[in-house]
């Protein structure tokens, strides 16, 4: 932090969207202004006139008094203006009322609706010079992220956004936003441009690390997870602890996710120190943790983020897909037709959303099939979860991490098409459950540590 910023002032603002998620519009984006506002500098500036207040202080009170009003209310203002006459005008939208108190001065009253919403236009430049007082210089920027934005409502979001992106537009607050891609909305079209456009308005920094580019995310989390030994006085967690297949199976058990590598991997090792093997953490038990681990948290995320209208239809597709691959074609990858991906722009938006919660993998953007099957493809696998602990017997599983004769993905061209049709057919007509206690008594390949 800059050393020059006064006692008790940030340059950067968490503002998580779990706590705002069930409000409506504007009270969500009111509710968000308080936190930000109350987190600015000068907000909790004590000052030496005892009716003193700034405009951040200013703003974050009338913002309070806001939320706790009606949507819409009715408001009463009155004026005074000298004459000399009296009498009253009635129109459609508002009552004004004319009566002398004296020979040449007449008291006016006005009755009007005001809405919460038209409230926050009308204050926005207000607002918008509190904070480039509050934050006048470059050296004091503020950074502020939005996390967990795909928690509000998808048809509030481009409200949201686009008042906050016209609010710290020209100032020197910085707004990130943390995200889910397929379960974000950032833009509508009513007559006019509602929210903000990707790559222009905004930039995007994918944070994710795909299994398209396996040997890189696995150079990466493996990276992390020696960084955080360092600080502990462990030169290095991957050379003192991994057998020479454990970082691939790691990597490959977590989809890439650093946060569920570091989860499996410190449940991996208690599994190993229990089971009496303490020198080398071997796939064996990276597999066993992620089945107990990885699986149960990603499924618990589907249901608490997609939300009761969407979850089950989700969960319907992952349980079709795991019945397609493992049940029927007993293979752990499967293709997607361009053609359908144009055709069925939902079903593909659902598998999309699928890849978002790592219940399943990107493995190739563009590929073609073999067997003479014409077109272009996108290919998946399965969560390695589903099918290594135990390995599952007569199940093929797709190496696509090793390259073949032809300098392709080894057996993603030989994988099975799955048609997208199934997504819309078997819509909540499966259950995830089920589908999963079948794949648990497929046959098992014998364990070895």
């Amino acid at each position: 932090m800059n050393q020059s910023k006064e006692a008790g002032e940030k340059n950067f603002i968490y503002v998580g969207m779990d706590q705002f998620k069930t409000l409506k519009f504007p009270d969500i984006l009111t509710s968000i202004l308080i936190d930000i506002f109350s987190q600015l500098p000068g907000a909790k500036k004590k000052w030496w006139w005892p009716f003193s207040t700034n405009k951040i202080q200013s703003a974050l009170s009338e913002l309070e008094k806001t939320l706790d009003t009606a949507f819409e209310e009715s408001v009463e203002e009155e004026s005074r203006k000298k004459n000399s006459g009296k009498g009253a005008l009635k129109s459609k939208d508002s009552l004004i009322e004319l009566g002398t108190e004296s020979s040449n001065e007449l008291s006016v009253k006005s009755k009007f609706s005001r809405q919460k919403q038209d409230f926050l236009e009308r204050h926005l430049p207000q607002y918008k010079r509190a904070i480039k007082e509050s934050v006048p210089s470059r050296d004091h920027a503020i950074n502020i992220l939005l996390d967990d934005y795909y928690l509000v409502n998808n048809s509030l979001q481009p409200d949201v956004i686009d008042y906050l992106h016209r609010l710290f537009r020209d100032t020197n607050i910085y707004l990130k936003i943390g995200t889910i891609r397929h379960r974000t909305k950032l833009r509508r079209y009513e007559g006019q441009t509602i929210g903000i456009e990707l790559n222009q308005d905004i930039e995007e920094i994918n944070l994710d690390k795909t299994l398209d580019t396996l040997r890189q995310t696995q150079d990466y989390l493996v990276a992390i997870l020696d960084e955080m030994g360092r600080s502990l006085g462990i030169s290095s967690v991957s050379g003192t602890l991994f057998n020479a297949d454990a970082a691939h199976a790691l990597t490959l058990a977590s989809g890439g996710v650093p946060r569920d590598f570091l989860t499996i991997f410190v449940e991996a090792v208690s599994l190993s120190v229990s089971n009496g093997k303490t020198d080398r953490l071997t796939p064996t038990y990276i597999y066993k943790a992620a089945a107990s681990q990885a699986i149960p948290n990603k499924r618990r995320n589907l249901s608490e983020d997609a939300g009761v209208a969407d979850a089950p239809a989700l969960e319907a597709a992952f349980a079709d897909i795991i019945s397609f691959c493992l049940k029927e074609k007993k293979k752990t990858a499967f293709l997607v037709s361009s053609d359908d991906v144009h055709a069925m722009a939902a079903e593909h938006e659902m598998l999309q959303q699928l890849v978002d919660f790592k219940l399943i993998h990107l493995i190739d953007q563009n590929t073609s099939a073999a067997s003479g099957r014409a077109g272009r493809y996108s290919a998946y696998t399965l969560d390695a979860a589903l099918f290594m602990a135990p390995r599952k017997r007569n199940i093929e599983i797709v190496e696509f991490w090793l390259q073949d004769a032809h300098r392709g993905s080894k057996g993603v061209r030989e994988s099975p098409i799955y048609p997208l049709q199934r997504i819309k057919l078997n819509q909540q007509n499966i259950e995830l459950e089920a589908v999963l206690g079948e794949v648990e008594e497929l046959p098992s390949e014998p364990e070895t540590a």
